[in-house]
């Protein structure tokens, strides 16, 4: 039995479990209305809606197990939030067939990214404390949610920040999930969830025929696929790099665009990297043995699975879970992923100024052209590196040309003229 238990363990360690929860719970509840709203957009009914989560959490599971267990590193993956808020808008009077031929056009650009491996060396070339600073500025808001939520909902939210600190002190592998404990009793005894809300039942597959119109590659398709890579792969990458993991960038762009094809008929629109939800399972949180917090990436394919098979129960569930505890439980996860990409983003001097600009830029939320603040923050900070680092060649040129010129004096003094 003991034996059985030490297996137990290894494969489900608790805080591993509870960091694939929270990541899944963060995901869906921060975006899953607006999957159902970009379905609605093209025409899709209750089939359609349960068949668009099936194939995602399908998708979701496949990739994050798959991928995590393959390199032995925290891999999660996602949809396109911002893929799905484009969505939401571009597909009125788009049928389901031209909207389900978009998702498959942008699923293929992905995975010829991968294959070439483009993007991969583009990312080489971005440093590490601007990848830190890019991941501390998407997460910044996640981490103020905890203390905005106690704003109207004190007796929810703060009872999850003072469980998170007392039991960081005395357990600290169990810190988060004795947090959500706390939460999840705080919004009990006050009242915040609304079960008569709650209902069961299980979504099924529905195929839809692609159909390929070029004027919606075009206009939904490739759009589609610009914000999935600037505004998801490219913090996704970030994080990994971040956290010290070394994955291969081409493999994973390559598995989640084969995956997502195979899957867009039925729904799949968007697989991604995640960047919030998977600095929940590469912080120290998951695991403190960070060569085991694979763990938690998998068990959050496992969870994504479940919702999955159970979509149209998830978005019911999320419907009666009070909206302040969701914010709690992500700003305790991510406190120490944020304390971490902040150190590494302000550690190098060199660099400092361009990190705090990504920091900025990325924190603000600005969106142009339809893409996210991620790439315009990564951006801001590139172009402030390159400038700063302009101006330091300059100045070294400037100093170096001062000592050529130095010795003329004392080859004055040693002249007869000067002797007199």
């Amino acid at each position: 039995m003991s034996s059985f238990t030490a297996r137990l363990r290894a494969a489900a360690p608790p805080s591993a479990v509870a960091a694939g929860l929270i990541a899944v719970t963060v995901g869906v509840t921060s975006s899953a209305a607006l999957v159902f709203t970009a379905a609605r957009a093209a025409g899709a009914g209750p089939r359609e809606i349960g068949s668009w989560m099936l194939a995602l959490g399908v998708g979701l599971a496949v990739t994050c197990v798959g991928l995590s267990l393959r390199y032995r590193a925290p891999v999660v993956t996602a949809w396109s939030t911002p893929g799905a808020a484009l969505l939401a808008t571009s597909l009125t009077g788009v049928s389901m067939g031209r909207a389900v031929g978009a998702f498959v056009f942008s699923a293929l650009l992905i995975l010829l990214s991968g294959v070439t491996g483009w993007f991969a060396r583009a990312m080489d070339r971005i440093p590490v404390p601007l990848a830190a600073a890019l991941l501390a500025g998407v997460l910044l808001r996640f981490g103020t949610g905890l203390f905005s939520s106690m704003h109207g909902s004190f007796a929810i939210a703060f009872p999850v920040f003072a469980l998170y600190l007392l039991a960081r002190r005395i357990v600290p592998r169990y810190a988060v999930l004795v947090a959500i404990a706390a939460g999840v009793l705080a919004s009990a005894l006050t009242g915040g969830w609304h079960l008569d809300k709650l209902h069961v039942s299980l979504a099924t597959p529905v195929l839809v025929t692609p159909e390929f119109d070029g004027k919606t590659l075009i206009s939904v398709g490739v759009p589609l696929f610009v914000v999935t890579m600037a505004s998801q792969n490219l913090p996704g990458v970030a994080v990994l790099r971040g956290a010290g993991y070394g994955v291969p960038v081409s493999p994973l762009l390559t598995w989640t665009g084969a995956v997502n094809a195979v899957l867009a008929p039925f729904g799949a629109f968007g697989l991604n990297l995640s960047s919030i939800t998977a600095a929940i399972c590469t912080g120290e949180e998951a695991h403190p043995d960070r060569d085991k917090r694979y763990a938690a990436a998998v068990w959050a394919g496992i969870f994504y699975l479940c919702v999955g098979v159970f979509g149209a129960t998830v978005a019911s569930l999320l419907t009666a879970m009070p909206h302040a505890l969701v914010l709690a439980m992500a700003g305790v996860g991510l406190l120490a992923t944020i304390e971490n990409s902040l150190a590494t983003a302000l550690s190098d001097p060199a660099s400092r100024q361009a990190a705090v600009v990504t920091f900025l830029a990325t924190a603000s939320g600005v969106s142009l052209l339809g893409i996210g603040s991620a790439f315009w923050g990564l951006l801001a900070g590139v172009l402030t590196g390159l400038v700063a680092h302009a101006g330091r060649r300059r100045g070294t040129r400037v100093v170096a040309s001062a000592p050529v010129q130095a010795p003329a004096p004392k080859r004055e003094e040693s002249s007869p003229r000067g002797g007199c």
